[in-house]
Formats: structure tokens, sequence, C-alpha cells
């Protein structure tokens, strides 16, 4: 184990022993990253790099900043979220070697401190944001700092909303990957990872039954699938909120009620986000919902579940357990907010699962030496993941469960590839 980097910025120093716990566990669980970490180490693709990293800091985010390290890189770790920033965890990293400048809890002035702290201290040549935040600030306050960039990866829907506008605006400095768009991305994490925490969040912060309830959830994107499927296998009766007439119609054909959440207010027992809006949930949607109603979002950002409009409605929340503030209204009734808004999973959890996130950050690592091997040939544009990566990934998780699976033959080979019978 390395000594601790002097420059990190934490919480409490001494709180490693317990994240350094929570990584082990982690890694013995991520047996892509194993990998990675085994044949990187030795090869040392990213000496000489420097890796800035905003994300939610727990035990799997950092196993991935400790494999880039063992690939060679510098790497410099801040959170992508004021509240999913685990303090032991982030002192464990920073005794292996990361610099990090993040904790829990953080100010809005503290948490944009951290993100520039990390810019300065890294200068990066590559980039790994989850929602944009470093991005932003690489285009607007300190476009100082990304000189020597070579390019980046965006790990949510958000992030890459947000890239494509850029894109679009013609303001896009340097190739930013879509890692969120990879097929051992969002077919996993985004449904299998998010469906399981984001429930498994609600029912170990409230300590209730979801089996019976009516769970109204606001999205049907690959996370609101997720949730939906995760709430119907726990006994509840889903209904699916849309703008997209699309999904709306894959939800009603998936078995659930559709309907405009004006409706769904007052049926709900529990409200679930997952649409990368703001302003999902609002006043009149709070006027009508019923006492006891949970609200939780899944979003990136805490604005789907609109706040302001909750205190005005309900006053001042009141913390009636860890991770869940109540909202009164004149009448009595109660509405619960999970971790405040922000992210369910991550704020009031312990996020994906580990193996799920595995496929994620494989395919996050094999990206920048993508990046890396492709250094001045790609445009400052929003590209996607080469399918040879989300391939490789997807083998090395069969190979690792011991699943094999057939091949064609050459003659298949030949038939699938001409136009002629």
């Amino acid at each position: 184990m390395q000594s601790k980097v002097p420059v990190s910025t934490l919480r409490d120093p001494s709180l490693a022993p317990a994240g350094h716990q929570k990584i082990d566990w982690v890694r013995a669980h991520m047996p892509i990253l194993n990998q990675l970490e085994q044949e990187l180490g030795r090869q040392k693709p990213f000496a000489g790099q420097r890796v800035a990293m905003s994300i939610h800091l727990e035990a799997k985010t950092a196993y991935m900043a400790l494999v880039f390290a063992a690939a060679g890189a510098e790497v410099f770790l801040t959170g992508s979220n004021p509240l999913s920033t685990q303090d032991d965890v982030a002192a464990a990293a920073a005794e292996r070697g990361v610099t990090v400048h993040a904790w829990h809890g953080a100010t809005p002035a503290e948490y944009t401190e951290h993100l520039v702290r990390t810019l300065e201290a890294a200068r990066p040549t590559l980039l790994l944001d989850d929602g944009g935040d470093l991005t932003y600030l690489l285009h607007t306050s300190r476009q100082d700092l990304a000189a020597e960039l070579i390019g980046g990866s965006e790990e949510t829907s958000t992030g890459v909303q947000r890239l494509k506008a850029m894109e679009a605006d013609g303001v896009l400095r340097f190739p930013m990957v879509a890692v969120n768009h990879a097929r051992m991305k969002h077919l996993f994490d985004n449904r299998y990872g998010t469906g399981q925490s984001t429930l498994e969040s609600i029912m170990r912060n409230t300590n209730l039954s979801v089996a019976g309830k009516r769970v109204v959830v606001a999205g049907y994107g690959w996370c609101g699938k997720g949730v939906a499927m995760r709430a119907k296998g726990l006994g509840a009766r889903v209904i699916v909120c849309e703008v997209d007439p699309v999904l709306a119609n894959e939800a009603l054909m998936d078995g659930f009620d559709v309907m405009p959440m004006a409706r769904a207010a007052a049926l709900g027992d529990i409200f679930i986000t997952v649409t990368g809006c703001e302003k999902v949930i609002r006043r009149e949607h709070f006027e009508v919902m019923r006492d006891g109603a949970i609200l939780a979002n899944a979003g990136h950002f805490d604005v789907e579940i609109w706040k302001p409009d909750l205190e005005a409605f309900g006053g001042k929340p009141v913390r009636v357990r860890p991770n869940v503030d109540a909202y009164t209204a004149p009448d009595g009734r109660r509405l619960y907010l999970i971790g405040e808004g922000r992210l369910a999973n991550l704020a009031a959890g312990d996020g994906h699962p580990a193996e799920v996130m595995d496929l994620s950050f494989g395919v996050q690592i094999l990206t920048h030496l993508w990046l890396l091997e492709n250094r001045g040939k790609l445009e400052n544009r929003v590209i996607q993941v080469p399918a040879e990566i989300d391939r490789r990934v997807a083998e090395t998780r069969l190979r690792a469960l011991g699943v094999v699976i057939d091949r064609l033959t050459p003659e298949q080979e030949r038939y699938v590839r001409s136009w002629q019978v």
C-alpha cells in the first residue's frame, strides 16, 4: 500500500480502515476489473497520463480509480454528488495513492471547490465525468485547464444529454465518448443496477414493504424499465408516466398502466423519478397525494422532485429517519422524501451491485485506453463506444462465470454476410 497523498482534501483520514474493507470486498466481486488490473498493471499503458474523475465516490468507483493507477496513471478523484461520497472510501483511496478532493455533505460552494481543485491538481490528459460537471467547468470558467486534454468519457444519460447540447451548439472542445450508451453499460447498469439499488434504498431506509403498493415510475428509459421491473417483481402495482409515445406504448405492452402524473399523483404510494428532466413532480401533484406517500429520485440531479414546491406545500422538512425527511401539509398529510431528493440509491445507499458496475467500469477503462491509442485522430464531438470494447467486456464476463456460448461456423459466417440466398 502506498503512503497517503498529502494534498488530498478529506473529511476524516482516520476513517480509512473501514474504506479499505469496502474496497477489498467489491474487488473480490469484480472479475473484469481484476483482469484489467493484472494485465494493464504489467503493461502500464497509462504511464504519464493524468486522469481527472468526477464520479459517485464509493467503493466500486474507488477500485476503478485504483485500476487506472495500477496501469500507470496519476489519478485525481472527486465526487459527482455531495451526498454520495463515502468519507471512509475517500480516505482509503487517498492512502492507496489517489489524490482525492471530496467529502460527504459538501455545501454547493465546497462541492464546486472540490471540482476545481481536482482539475487544477490534475491538469488532465484524460477525463472521466459523471453528469458533466467537470466538462462544464472546462468549457466555462476553467478552459485554461483543458490544454493537454486528449478526450474523456461520460457515465450518465444526463451527462450525455448535456454533451449533445454542447455539440449541437458547436462548443464542445474535445472528444467525449458516451459510455452510458455502450450496450454493456445501459443494458445492465441502467436497467438491472438502477432497478435493484433504487428499490433496495427505499426499502432499507423506510423499513416498509413494496408488495401491494402502487409504485409510480416517472420515465421509461432503461433506468425506468429497470425500476418498474423490480417493483413488479416485489409485488407492486406499477404505473408509468411518460412523455415519449413510443416508450409509453412499450410500458403498456410490458403490462403497466400508463397515465399522466396529474392522475397518478392521487393514486400512488411510492413515486420514483428517472427522467433526467426538472419539475417532474411539483406543487399540483403534491397537493393531491395520499398521506404517507414516499418520494424518491433516481435521476442524476435533485431537480426532478421539485423541492421548492414541496417545501412551499409541506413546510420545512423534519428528519424522521436517517435519509428520510417528512413534509407536513396544513391538513396533516405527510409526504416523505428519500435522500433529500438526490439519487436515492447513492445518496441513501451503496449504489449498484458490484457485479453490474464491473461491466460499466470495464467499458470505462478500455474506452480510455482507446482514446489514448487514437490520440489526435478524433473529432471534438460525442462518440459512441466502439463495438469491440462491448464485445471484449461481454466475453470476459462470460469467461469469469464459466459460461460457454455457441459460435458461428465459417459457413454461417458467409451466409449472414452475403446478400445472395
